[in-house]
């Protein structure tokens, strides 16, 4: 019976610490995807310096060819003044014979140039009808448009109504102009790296992507110091087998840089949408959106960058239907103002934030099976909960809430909410955390464990993670709310 009981405890043990090792292996990958990218992104740098310095050399080399040919004018034009001066002793019958001559040759030439304007209209015509044969179209069923589609190469790219540009190969291409159902679609292998330079790009379409990233192995979509715009304003339509749903679209990794600001207008659907990892690094978004303002399957990774965002679902949303070992958030620098509908960030797996300052107003504030927070300023007002950990994944483990550090501000609204609520544990390392709770401060199913920093409650300090239960249990350390009332109605911890 003890070797029973030996072996049953090993194994709880053993599947405790799997499922630690598996949110932190989570957590690890989208840190990782950071780093990867920062290296992507210096590298796509230095490719773009190249490609001006070769830009540089060629025009130098082009100017210097130019001299070149001046100076050879130059000389060229003083043998003809020589041999004009002696041709003028040619006789006068020798210049008629040759006038005439030349009429014969003038009137041949003509017939020739004349052939040859036919030849040229007609090759135009057949070009022109060839390029109409092979355009690819796309196909806009509420107005009956169809866009032509052209194959850019690196270099750039102006926005024009109702026209698809294809990018088929690695490169840095620069967008830039105005334009309604415009649509660039990046196309090209698995392995390239494509660059697209948004440079006060204005678009807005009906009902598909202004950036369609099918295939690639990273796109970078970065932004000068101008301000650019993209919009769709009504339903997504699909392209083929794939259901669009995003402004910005992809298949594939994608990662946002720059140092302007991205404007994203989305009245039916999402506004960011990476059905792998997306990667933020730098930039400002003004996003609007019907339903995810940013969203991934695999990853949302953040290392700075500024955010303004109204959503009527998530701000940040990571998740796939398919593989709940994936979907985490990783944040760790930014300015972050959210108003969501539903919750402000939400992963699958883990949702961690090491710095950065949030200012959240929400139903939720943030949502995951592991929620970890090591830093920055957090100020959340929710109507739900403000810090939820939920079993959204089976390989995440237990739902844990664990602060190790920060300044967290949580307001909460009437009714049936919880500031920090866990289906699981509650572990408090450090940090500040100051509740503002009408009903409840915490709540949980598992454990509380309080090992270090400040906890205050409705202007209380207090000393121990307080335990919100319905029906009963409630208040300071788990006994009678205050005046002695029991159950919810009476709690004011």
């Amino acid at each position: 019976m003890l070797r029973k009981r030996i072996v049953i405890m090993t194994a709880i043990l053993m599947i405790a610490s799997m499922a630690a090792c598996s949110a932190q292996e989570s957590s690890d990958a989208a840190k990782t995807a950071l780093t990867e990218t920062a290296k992507s992104i210096t590298t796509m740098n230095d490719k773009t310096e190249n490609d001006t310095v070769s830009e540089e050399e060629q025009q130098n080399s082009q100017e210097s060819q130019e001299s070149s040919e001046s100076k050879q004018s130059s000389t060229d034009s003083k043998k003809n003044k020589t041999s004009s001066a002696e041709s003028s002793s040619v006789n006068s019958d020798t210049s008629k014979s040759s006038s005439k001559d030349s009429k014969a040759d003038n009137s041949a030439s003509s017939k020739i140039s004349t052939a040859k304007t036919d030849d040229s209209a007609s090759s135009g015509s057949a070009s022109s009808d060839k390029s109409s044969d092979n355009g690819a179209t796309e196909f806009s069923p509420d107005k009956g448009k169809q866009q032509t589609a052209d194959t850019a190469a690196p270099g750039t790219i102006q926005a024009a109504d109702n026209k698809t540009v294809s990018i088929t190969e690695e490169g840095v291409y620069t967008i830039t102009g105005s334009a309604s159902n415009f649509t660039v679609k990046v196309e090209a292998d698995k392995e390239s790296e494509v660059q697209l330079v948004l440079d006060g790009l204005k678009v807005t379409n009906d009902n598909f992507p202004v950036i369609y990233v099918v295939l690639a192995d990273k796109c970078f979509i970065k932004t000068t110091n101008k301000e650019n715009t993209l919009a769709v304003t009504g339903s997504f339509v699909s392209d083929g087998d794939t259901k669009t749903d995003a402004v910005i679209f992809s298949k594939d990794d994608i990662i946002l840089n720059g140092t302007g600001i991205l404007n994203i207008t989305s009245n039916a659907a999402n506004g960011i949408s990476g059905k792998d990892d997306v990667s933020i690094t730098g930039g400002t978004y003004n996003i609007t959106t019907a339903k995810d303002s940013i969203e991934a399957n695999d990853s949302i990774s953040v290392s700075d960058g500024t955010f303004n965002i109204n959503t009527n679902k998530d701000a940040f949303h990571s998740e796939n239907d398919d593989d709940d070992t994936v979907g985490s958030i990783v944040i760790e620098n930014g300015t972050f103002n959210i108003k969501a509908a539903s919750d402000a960030i939400q992963a699958t797996t883990t949702a961690e934030i090491n710095g950065g300052a949030f200012t959240i107003t929400a139903s939720e504030g943030i949502e995951a099976a592991y929620v970890k927070i090591n830093g920055g300023t957090i100020n959340i007002t929710s109507s739900d909960d403000g810090i939820n950990a939920s079993q959204k994944s089976k390989s995440a483990g237990t739902p844990t809430v664990e602060i190790n550090g920060g300044d967290i501000t949580i307001v909460m609204g009437q009714g049936d909410t919880d500031a920090i609520d866990a289906n699981g544990n509650i572990i408090v390392n450090g940090g500040t955390i100051n509740i503002t709770a009408q009903m409840s401060s915490f709540d949980y199913d598992g454990t509380a464990q309080y090992n270090g920093g400040t906890i205050i409650i409705n202007g209380t300090q207090v000393d121990s993670i307080p335990q919100s239960m319905m029906g009963g249990r409630g208040g300071m350390n788990g006994m009678g709310g205050m005046n002695g009332m029991g159950g919810r109605g009476g709690r004011m911890f």
